[in-house]
Order: C-alpha cells, then sequence, then structure tokens
C-alpha cells in the first residue's frame, strides 16, 4: 500500500499517535462511558480536559500569568472582527499587510473603525515582509495588526518591528507551536487550530490581562474576551472536541521535547526543499529568501502547462493536497509539525523524477 502524506494547508495532517489515541477513547474516554463528543461541557470529565489542554499549552509556549487563554470558535477569521470589537473603540489602529489573510484582517476591521495601512507588500507580490523602517506608526494606534505567517503566500516574520507601547496583535494560525516565541512581546495572540494545533472549528487567543477592560458596550458577550476569560471560555458551548484533540496534540508535541525541539526538525524539513527548489530552474520560489516560512512553501513549474501532470503524478505516489491556492496557482507543500521528515523526503525524490521525465 502506498504511504500517503497529506500536504494540505489546512485543515491539515495530524500526528498518527493522536488519531490512534482518539480512536482509541472514541467510545469512552477514560472509563466514563462516554465519548468526548458525549460529555457535558460543565461536567467534571471535560472540565478535567479542558484544564490540562490549557496548562499544556501554557507550558510549550511559556506563557505568563497576566495572559488569559481563550477556546473560541469562528477561527481566525471572526477574530478579524473580534479583535476590533475589543480593542478600537472609537480608535484607531495601524495594520501590515503582507499576504492575502491580513489583507482580509484589514477588509474586515474597516467596519469597526479607522484602520491605517502603515505597510505592505502587495505591490511586490507579497514576497517579502516589509523593512521595518519604512512601516509608518502611529504612537497613539490602539493595536498594531500582523500576520506573522502567510499561509496563501509563504511568507514568514524573521523577527518584530518596536511598537513601542502600542499592543501587537498578531494572527499565527499557520505556524504556532512551530517555533519558541517569546509571548511577552505580543498584546494578543491568536490563531485557527486546523493548521498546527488540530481540527478546524477551534480558535485560540492568548490576550494580555490589561487589554480586556477595552470592549466597544456593544460588543456581544460571546466575543467579548473578558467575559469569555471570566467564564472560562464557556459563556456558551465550546468546540468540546476540537478543544479535546488539541489537548491530545500539546501531549504529543511536549513528548517531541516541546517546541524547541520540533523547530529543529522543521528547519531541517524547510531547509530540505527549499534546497532543492533553489538548486533547479525547472521549479521556482519567489519569496524572499529571509522571509520563507517553514510551514507553507509554494513553488510554482517554470512550465506551468505542466501543472496538472505533476499532480496527478504526485496523487499517485501518495503525496496529497499540493495543489496551491486559487488566489496563487502552482503548488504549495504545507509541512506542519506532524508532517514527517520523510514525506518531505518523499515529496522532494517525486520532484527530481519529474523534473528528469521532463
Amino acid at each position: 500500500m502506498t504511504k500517503i502524506y497529506n500536504f494540505s494547508a489546512g485543515p491539515a495532517v495530524l500526528p498518527k499517535p493522536v488519531l490512534e489515541r482518539a480512536q482509541a477513547e472514541m467510545l469512552d474516554w477514560h472509563g466514563s462511558g462516554m465519548s468526548v463528543m458525549e460529555m457535558s461541557h460543565r461536567g467534571k470529565e471535560f472540565t478535567s480536559i479542558l484544564a490540562k489542554t490549557e496548562a499544556d499549552l501554557r507550558k510549550l509556549l511559556d506563557v505568563p500569568k497576566n495572559y488569559k487563554v481563550l477556546f473560541l470558535q469562528g477561527g481566525a477569521i471572526a477574530e478579524n472582527a473580534i479583535i476590533p470589537m475589543n480593542l478600537l473603540n472609537g480608535g484607531e489602529a495601524d495594520y501590515v499587510v503582507t499576504g492575502a489573510w491580513s489583507k482580509r484582517s484589514v477588509e474586515d476591521a474597516n467596519a469597526y473603525g479607522k484602520i491605517n495601512l502603515v505597510a505592505s507588500s502587495e505591490a511586490d507580490g507579497f514576497t517579502n515582509v516589509p523593512a521595518y523602517s519604512t512601516w509608518k506608526l502611529n504612537k497613539n494606534a490602539a493595536y498594531l495588526h500582523i500576520c506573522t505567517n502567510e499561509t496563501i503566500n509563504g511568507v514568514e516574520f524573521d523577527g518584530l518591528p518596536d511598537a513601542g507601547d502600542v499592543p501587537i496583535v498578531a494572527d499565527m494560525s499557520s505556524h504556532i507551536l512551530s517555533r519558541p516565541i517569546d509571548v511577552t512581546k505580543y498584546g494578543v495572540i491568536y490563531g485557527g487550530a486546523q493548521k498546527n494545533i488540530g481540527p478546524a472549528g477551534l480558535c485560540i487567543v492568548i490576550v494580555r490581562e490589561d487589554l480586556l477592560d477595552r470592549a466597544s458596550p456593544l460588543t456581544p458577550a460571546v466575543f467579548n474576551w473578558k467575559t469569555q476569560s471570566e467564564n472560562q471560555s464557556m459563556i456558551n458551548t465550546p468546540p468540546t472536541y476540537s478543544i479535546y484533540i488539541a489537548g491530545l496534540v500539546f501531549e504529543w508535541l511536549l513528548a517531541q521535547g516541546g517546541v524547541s525541539a520540533i523547530e529543529q526538525v522543521n528547519i531541517q524539513k524547510a531547509n530540505l526543499l527549499y534546497d532543492y527548489i533553489d538548486s533547479t530552474d525547472f521549479y521556482i520560489n519567489n519569496v524572499a529568501v529571509h522571509n520563507r516560512s517553514r510551514m507553507n512553501i509554494p513553488f510554482f513549474l517554470a512550465d506551468e502547462s505542466l501543472n496538472d501532470a505533476f499532480l496527478k503524478g504526485a496523487e499517485a505516489k501518495g503525496l496529497l493536497q499540493l495543489k496551491g491556492h486559487r488566489m496563487v496557482g502552482g503548488m504549495r507543500a504545507s509541512i506542519y509539525n506532524a508532517m514527517p521528515i520523510e514525506g518531505v523526503q518523499a515529496l522532494v525524490s517525486y520532484m527530481q523524477e519529474f523534473e528528469k521525465a521532463h
């Protein structure tokens, strides 16, 4: 049987041990006689799952005590509106556009107040993060919003600007937990779970406590971070099964040695693929080298008439979901934490074979 490697950008591959454990616990979680999907979210069984999931995430990211961890719904897209609801409140905010998702964030936030576009790489085809010295920051902004890894365009930040006292709000959906971060440099970190954390349906928000009192009075309770924090993310029924799977992923990641250890594997995987792409004229990656994403690697065939043949051949080899996003075209290999290095090796081997044949 052909070994399958799933390069989907999201929902994405999950660690096999996580899926196997979820399978084993599907009908009876820890002798409770219930599936996690059947549990009351306020029962002792699920509240213990939620508590451990949060504790493990705090351990993985070294989240300080003055930050709240929220398990919400609606994905990162919902946060495009929820963020200004909670932080803008009649003020203005700075946004940086480095790809399709941060551009969408600006479009959604515009309905809630004055949004300043302080830097953009759109004129360059979203192939870099603009030099920080060119950003036109506003010292009175309520916050500065960035997307630290652009899933579609394959652009990743290689540092942070000096924003002074303005809190940085970061969409980390597609590279959270792939490398160590200093949480204290951010006011808010958020991300959809369906890439590096678990199944779709869950959005994790990490917010500094002093930012919880800024919400517009028009903010619905279910979208109010402070209200959710005071109710352990359960003002309404949370996405219980997605939280459970996220908890299993966190346990798996801790068993691998944590974020620092998985970063070294991620570097090896990314270097393997980029080194081959750079060694040939047959494949092309246009992203500035210092901003190349380790998680999402878009590439093009120099002869794009071969795209369909490439994808058909890849699928026959068990290399799935390599078609690039419809906005960009070409190919994209998403190599999140759960993608083993053997998957990247198999992809590079196929790319070499395809090049020789064409």
